[in-house]
């Protein structure tokens, strides 16, 4: 069953990957651990995963987005899958599970940190969803696709990402946290697939085994086209023809920072498909990114594309 309720139309940018439906506690006291109860001075429930947020900030910002996804019927009642479409994108490809819900995931905001638990039955075998025909017939009309999800077999995306390369599609991919699977030389193939990774500064070393980030930087670029690297207040940095570029990020009061690596995606992404220099993707990236930071989930404060221009010109000329 196909999330139909919403027509086709123009489509650039089409993000592929998990959805959940985030319940966060922020202004939480203290670290919670187990056998003791915390309070949180705040709770609210929001989009969630890489799918959500990257497809609302680009959307936001006038990029024409598609988000693919799986939920289960019950996403269509729930407030959170209602905001992706109110953003403005495409859900038309989206599968909607008759019998399975909806992946959930329950976030706890402890001043820059953060804990999670996520159950996600329904986010298993993916790369079967992106076959389908309604998704290959979206992705015909994309330019860039971006994977928002774990790659957890490698060498089931391989032949898919050799099929999509043929259609002269540009594509990225933010395989977040999952270190079982850094190690494996079939992930290393399939990087070399890619035109983009955005890993944060942990998961590019733990993708490498290098120690310092700027080892790591130069390590990806030879497995593969442009490494992205986050590094949260300190910006973020592009490896392009042998040599790094690193942008400096916007200062905000953090309020829950989950989501806020998506966000960044969304804004770097915006800036790639409207021909914007390397210097500028990155900072669209850290403005997004810092505005998520600034209320609970990665779609709390969305900027519009004059807004974006204001503040990214705020932080020209500033060192990274």
């Amino acid at each position: 069953m196909r999330d139909s309720r919403r027509p086709p139309g123009p489509v650039e940018l089409v993000v592929f990957g998990e959805f959940f439906l985030e319940m966060v506690f922020y202004e939480v006291a203290q670290a919670p651990r187990f056998g003791v109860e915390v309070r949180a001075g705040q709770f609210s429930e929001t989009p969630g995963g890489g799918v959500a947020t990257t497809s609302m900030v680009a959307s936001r910002l006038g990029t024409p987005t598609a988000a693919v996804t799986r939920v289960g019927r019950d996403a269509l009642r729930q407030e959170s899958w209602s905001r992706i479409r109110a953003a403005g994108v495409d859900t038309s490809a989206s599968e909607i599970h008759p019998q399975a819900s909806t992946a959930v995931t329950v976030c706890v905001a402890h001043r820059r940190e953060r804990m999670m638990v996520t159950w996600d039955p329904l986010n298993r075998n993916l790369e079967r969803l992106i076959e389908r025909p309604a998704v290959q017939a979206i992705l015909r009309r994309a330019r860039h696709l971006h994977l928002a999800c774990s790659l957890n077999e490698p060498r089931c995306w391989l032949p898919i990402l050799d099929r999509l390369r043929e259609k002269t599609i540009s594509i990225s991919a933010d395989i977040g946290w999952n270190p079982t699977h850094f190690p494996l030389k079939d992930l290393r193939d399939l990087l070399g697939r890619l035109d983009f990774i955005f890993p944060n500064e942990i998961e590019a070393r733990a993708l490498t085994g290098q120690v310092r980030v700027s080892e790591a930087v130069r390590t990806l670029s030879g497995w593969m086209k442009w490494p992205v690297v986050k590094l949260g207040r300190r910006g973020s940095l592009v490896a392009v023809e042998g040599k790094i570029l690193r942008a400096p990020a916007l200062q905000v009061r953090v309020i829950d920072a989950t989501g806020a690596g998506d966000a960044f995606n969304g804004g770097f992404l915006h800036g790639y498909l409207h021909g914007w220099n390397w210097m500028d993707c990155l900072l669209a990236g850290n403005v997004c990114g810092a505005l998520a930071t600034s209320g609970p989930g990665g779609s709390a404060d969305l900027p519009d594309a004059g807004r974006l221009a204001r503040l990214m010109k705020s932080l020209a000329g500033r060192r990274a």
